[in-house]
């Protein structure tokens, strides 16, 4: 196996070393028993000379120690490679730093001016950038870059009201009149009240009524243009309608909401509907991480038959990134989706790819110039 030294500097007692190119090394195979080899920069005053040498380790043993001496041989560790039983490569995690930290200077340079070959952690001034910058050991990294909310990791989604009080005069769009809540009044307390009660013409609610029978016997009756048990409405103009109309002409429709009592309703998205408008930040991050998904419907109680290999989304999942489209029953448990808010919630996402191309076009414009 081989190891591979970059090209590099050093000075080792006075004597100074520099190699322009990459220099491999050989690594023997381990035995039955991982062992650590240990790569320095050796010099040797009598030959006159400083070399990469391979101090092979001990099978189960700990590395070998370099040796330093005043006026002989004087080995700098550059670092340890962990040779396991059965590899035929050195890992890039098997390689263990070994190097001291020396010091750095900090340097200053334009985009085109930056040192070609820098060390892991060469710190300088970008006159073009006006940002401080480093090499993280493959790519020039910003040392101090711009936060901003969106690109916060961790950031809650929501803000609970803390406890606070309201002026009334500090109030918009309060009532000017209260219309009064039901309430009761004491027979007693009534001034001018009747003595009698002519009776007028007046009902009843069917729950107020007390004797009122169980059952009624069925009478003679018949059934027509209604539906039956088993019966099922035809498709007429790509819908199932009650009712023989058409979607032709230039009549205008809606989307319609079924509310949690039952009830329908249509949506509605004029501004003449809304108040208290105002933005509302979505982290495209938390929209690329939903997860379309494929799953089977539960059967009902006492059925084998369910739905099969449907698509879609899974609210719990969504709940975690985008609560926002989540609906909850009335005891606060997940519920379903609100799809049709998804493709509002999409459009941050799209603007932000949007932002993110115009600049690398304009960074791609600048390297063309």
């Amino acid at each position: 196996m081989k190891v591979f030294v970059q090209p590099g500097f050093a000075i080792l007692r006075g004597h100074a070393f520099f190699s322009t190119g990459i220099e491999p090394l050989d690594i023997a195979a381990a035995g039955s028993s991982e062992r650590r080899d240990r790569v320095v920069l050796r010099l040797d005053p009598t030959a006159n000379s400083i070399a990469l040498t391979v101090l092979e380790g001990v099978a189960g043993g700990e590395a070998i120690d370099v040796t330093q001496t005043d006026t002989g041989i004087y080995e700098l560790s550059l670092g340890l490679v962990r040779v396991s039983p059965g590899v035929t490569n050195v890992a890039a995690d098997a390689i263990i730093e070994g190097r001291r930290y020396s010091g750095s200077r900090v340097g200053t340079w334009t985009t085109n001016t930056r040192p070609t070959t820098p060390r892991v952690s060469q710190l300088g001034l970008n006159r073009t950038t006006k940002a401080w910058e480093y090499w993280d050991g493959a790519a020039w990294a910003d040392l101090a870059p711009t936060v901003t909310w969106s690109n916060i990791s961790g950031r809650p989604t929501a803000f609970a009201p803390a406890a606070h009080s309201h002026g009334w005069s500090d109030l918009t769009d309060k009532p000017t009149t209260f219309p009064p809540s039901s309430h009761t009044h004491d027979w007693g307390a009534v001034s001018g009240k009747p003595t009698t009660f002519p009776p007028v013409t007046h009902s009843h609610s069917w729950s107020s009524i007390t004797g009122r029978p169980s059952t009624f016997a069925p009478s003679s009756h018949s059934h027509g243009s209604y539906l039956e048990a088993g019966d099922t409405i035809s498709w007429a103009n790509g819908t199932k309608r009650v009712h023989n109309d058409s979607v032709s002409g230039s009549g205008t429709y809606y989307a319609v909401w079924v509310q949690g009592d039952g009830t329908f309703a249509r949506n509605t998205s004029s501004l003449r509907f809304k108040q208290n408008v105002r933005d509302h930040d979505i982290a495209p991050k938390a929209v690329l991480a939903l997860r379309p998904r494929i799953y089977d419907r539960r059967p009902k109680e006492g059925s084998d038959d369910y739905q099969r290999n449907e698509f879609g989304l899974i609210a719990e999942e969504v709940a975690e990134h985008l609560p926002e489209i989540v609906t909850r029953d009335e005891n606060g448990i997940v519920d379903a989706l609100r799809y049709d808010l998804l493709g509002v919630a999409l459009l941050p996402v799209v603007q932000n790819q949007a932002k993110r191309i115009e600049r690398l076009e304009a960074l791609v414009e600048e390297l063309r110039q």
